[in-house]
């Protein structure tokens, strides 16, 4: 295990996984790392539309989701992964996505902080897409299923990337991305663009977003979104009294 260089508990990360602490980095630990994260802490922009600046040192990162038992989004949520797995001992290195956009291209470099985990071989990780696969994908291009679809990691170009997943009959890509190492200070700009410009989705409403052993379970400003076995249900939220509620009830957030 690497030496922590931090002065974390991570005994209290690891139980706010409801994980052990493990002997050594090993594939099926990682792989529960990664699903218990997705399950435990929720993807959530909330500081951004209470003013909060976003700070991504570890030591913030740690307070906010460990401490505070709070959640955030992709450079909060992987920065801090990526910190508990090299404490850990696994090879874990920052990488840079460009997302697919409406229009069909794809964003800017360091839009999207992803990981690459090698240990047999790389694997793409994840905690901070969303609704997307739950363990770890090989980048060999094996499909995987998962809760929400079928998932792989295709190679586009020679040092290229690209996630995908199934839809009908042929597959769509969710980000493309380069296994270049990257620090996370690269990603402050972008960061910074998704917390104060009016043309970040982030900027635009509120989100909370977690999964479930069933489905996944959302709260935006106006309704409460229930996914269980692939069917959702959705609730409208009719007063800001009633989305407090909502955000303590179902994530265990009070602000």
């Amino acid at each position: 295990m690497k030496p922590n260089r931090i002065n974390l508990d991570v005994q209290a990360y690891l139980d706010l996984l409801d994980l052990p602490f493990p002997q050594k980095p090993t594939l099926s630990f990682l792989e529960q790392l990664h699903e218990r994260h997705l399950l435990r802490v929720p993807f959530e922009n909330l500081n951004i539309h209470l003013g909060r600046p976003i700070h991504l040192d570890i030591p913030s990162l740690f307070d906010k989701m460990v401490r505070q038992k709070r959640g955030g989004f992709c450079y909060e949520l992987n920065h801090l992964f990526h910190w508990l797995l090299e404490t850990l001992g696994y090879d874990s290195t920052l990488v840079s996505a460009r997302v697919r956009t409406e229009r069909g291209g794809f964003s800017p470099e360091f839009d999207h902080l992803a990981l690459i985990v090698t240990l047999d071989k790389p694997y793409l990780a994840d905690v901070g897409f969303g609704n997307a696969f739950r363990r770890p994908l090989p980048l060999s291009g094996e499909i995987r299923k998962d809760i929400s679809g079928l998932y792989r990691v295709r190679r586009i170009g020679p040092d290229e990337f690209a996630l995908q997943k199934r839809s009908g009959d042929s597959w769509s890509d969710s980000y493309r991305f380069s296994r270049v190492p990257r620090r996370i200070d690269e990603f402050r700009d972008m960061c910074h663009h998704h917390q104060t410009s009016p043309d970040s989705h982030f900027t635009r409403g509120r989100i909370c977003s977690l999964a479930t052993p069933s489905g996944r379970i959302t709260l935006t400003d106006t309704a409460l979104k229930i996914t269980e076995n692939g069917e959702q249900r959705t609730h409208p939220v009719a007063s800001e009294e009633e989305w407090s509620r909502l955000l303590l009830e179902h994530f265990g957030i009070r602000l």
